[in-house]
């Protein structure tokens, strides 16, 4: 992590426990926004407008966090508005690295080697981690933001005419009962299952992996008997985008590597089928990459120390595609 704008030590994937010996996330510190007028967002200051072009977006094509916002970007019809490099998928010892490797990018914005010179660029006394996703903003040289349900919605709202209508993730309508589906599957599933992986005691993990599976059988009950393929119905909204990201990791990396092994994602039918649904949809399935998928989970040598990535699972549906477009 950055210590004062310095970097230090090793890579480490588990920075902080509570008192069960459970992971604890990091708090993104990073919270502007970028909004159609440049007015102020529901955090940070203003001075941000919506321009194309201004704004450059920094993922991992291994994060579902980052996947969040790359999702986005390629529904909202953002891709040439904003464009995205994309770090290679191994975690160094000085975290997330720019390069070479196959559907991976140098940063031609900063010229960067490590993502984490961008966060001391931004802030010189910065202390934490170096995380993806991370929006800059190339006119005042600086991170916009790095929380990815701030840029999930920015792309949905915050870019106005620059952004196509064919998709409204947040509606008026809903977003009570977004918000509060959210609230269920965010910690019990999308942070369950790194809650379970990265876990330090017993108890912490066998926690964890009740509520994985858990909210895994209340989301095939609620698809089996649910009106249309998505989560409320017709409408494709950010609670999709947000459950698919973790779905379509499961079988691959937290299945075996994060010890959730209860059952497969396959072993539910309609929570499977409906990740497909999603996958089907155009622009998304340029956002999934398998490779960078598997070779950056189990390059994580806490919980991989040979770093030998498995062969399997067979995952034909998702295999033999190409990487994201990074224009």
């Amino acid at each position: 992590m950055l210590v004062d704008g310095k970097w230090t030590a090793d890579w480490q994937p588990v920075q902080a426990t509570d008192e069960k010996g459970g992971f604890v996330r990091q708090v993104s510190s990073f919270r502007h926004w970028v909004t159609p007028d440049g007015a102020a967002g529901p955090t940070g200051e203003a001075g941000f407008p919506a321009e194309a072009g201004r704004y450059h977006l920094y993922v991992a094509l291994i994060c579902p966090w980052a996947s969040r916002t790359l999702m986005a970007r390629a529904l909202k019809g953002l891709e040439k508005a904003v464009p995205v490099s994309i770090v290679e998928p191994v975690l160094t010892d000085e975290g997330w690295r720019f390069g070479d490797y196959p559907g991976a990018d140098r940063d031609g914005v900063n010229g960067a080697a490590y993502l984490h010179e961008l966060y001391s660029r931004a802030d010189p006394h910065y202390t934490g981690r170096a995380t993806v996703p991370v929006l800059w903003d190339k006119q005042r040289k600086t991170i916009v933001n790095n929380e990815s349900a701030d840029i999930l919605r920015m792309f949905n709202s915050g870019f106005g005419a620059l952004a196509t209508p064919a998709f409204d993730f947040y509606p008026a309508d809903l977003q009570g009962a977004i918000d509060s589906l959210n609230g269920e599957i965010y910690p019990r599933l999308n942070n369950g299952v790194y809650r379970a992986g990265f876990a330090t005691t017993q108890g912490a993990y066998e926690e964890a992996v009740g509520d994985v599976f858990s909210m895994l059988d209340a989301l095939e009950t609620r698809l089996q008997s649910g009106d249309g393929p998505y989560l409320f119905g017709g409408r494709l909204t950010e609670a999709d985008i947000r459950l698919f990201v973790t779905l379509v990791r499961f079988d691959a990396a937290y299945h075996g590597l994060f010890k959730c092994n209860l059952r497969r994602l396959a072993d539910y039918p309609h929570l499977h089928a409906y990740m497909l649904r999603i996958l089907a949809v155009p622009g998304v399935r340029a956002t999934v990459s398998l490779d960078h998928i598997k070779r950056g989970y189990y390059s994580i040598r806490a919980l991989n120390p040979t770093g030998i990535v498995p062969v399997g699972p067979a995952l034909p549906e998702l295999e033999d595609r190409r990487h994201c477009t990074t224009e």
